[in-house]
């Protein structure tokens, strides 16, 4: 028997990177999946995004570990669209035990000239986005008296940092939806925690505006340049953490291991907080 057997999880941002890491360690332990995913390009973004094709990959993947997944293109930015792909889900699959709100997206600008579109992009993506899927289970998991939420924050949701207002803004934003829906949910048994990430190695962070952005001291910095740098800012000596790892502390969460667990920001930052 898995740790999760019987169960079954929404995973929003399921395409690819952490979503489908998550998506893949939760079916592992026995949940069935709904799984969502803008699966285009926001014009704010200086990465590429998803793709539908990356996300049949992921339906593919947890097929593959004989779970059955229903996955749905939606925009998280859109209440309306986030509620519909979960009802087909539910549909197929049943009702939804456990919410990973994990999808956003990053970017970079200084603060004082920071496009407008590029601020509402973030808030709506990264927080807005975040509060629709819990919107959107709260019902189920409250007319069934329980239900664990993990909500992707960052160490940039207890930090600060230069040239992400936006972003810091948004994972401040998501502890605090967490910990009101903690108050408020309690008394149906429904858990709601925050992960908190240090960097993760995914396409959204190794590309080049990265690399550019915290490397302006070299000429065409590479991976290992920017993975150089984080590694300073790290207790441990470690670059940066696996996708598996944030999603070993999601399937913790999402567990009965973590059943008196509620309103906690669960940091696997390799100690980044604390320097």
């Amino acid at each position: 028997m898995g740790r999760l057997e019987g169960k079954v999880a929404f995973v929003t941002g399921a395409a690819r990177g952490q979503g489908r890491s998550h998506a893949l360690r939760l079916a592992e332990e026995g949940a069935d999946i709904i799984a969502v995913d803008l699966c285009e390009q926001i014009a704010s973004v200086p990465y590429a995004m998803s793709t539908p094709g990356d996300l049949e990959e992921t339906a593919k993947q947890v097929e593959q570990l004989d779970r059955r997944i229903v996955a749905r293109q939606a925009d998280v930015r859109d209440g309306d669209a986030v509620a519909a792909a979960l009802a087909a889900g539910e549909s197929e699959v049943g009702p939804v035990d456990v919410l990973v709100a994990n999808a956003g997206i990053f970017s970079t600008e200084a603060s004082e000239t920071m496009a407008r579109q590029t601020w509402q992009d973030m808030i709506d993506t990264n927080l807005t986005g975040v509060w629709n899927a819990c919107q959107a289970v709260l019902p189920g998991m409250k007319e069934r008296n329980g239900g664990s939420m993990i909500l992707t924050s960052s160490t940039a949701g207890i930090k600060g940092f230069p040239t992400l207002a936006h972003y810091t803004a948004a994972k401040h934003g998501v502890v605090g939806v967490m910990k009101a829906l903690a108050a408020e949910f309690g008394q149906y048994n429904i858990r709601v925690n925050t992960v908190h990430p240090t960097s993760v190695d995914t396409d959204m962070i190794q590309n080049s505006a990265m690399y550019n952005l915290f490397r302006p001291d070299i000429d065409n910095p590479g991976r290992n340049d920017f993975g150089e740098l984080f590694q300073s800012m790290h207790e441990l000596p470690v670059m940066w953490t696996e996708p598996r790892d944030i999603s070993n502390a999601v399937l913790f969460l999402a567990s009965d291991e973590s059943r008196y667990i509620t309103a906690q920001q669960l940091k696997v930052d390799l100690g980044y907080c604390e320097k």
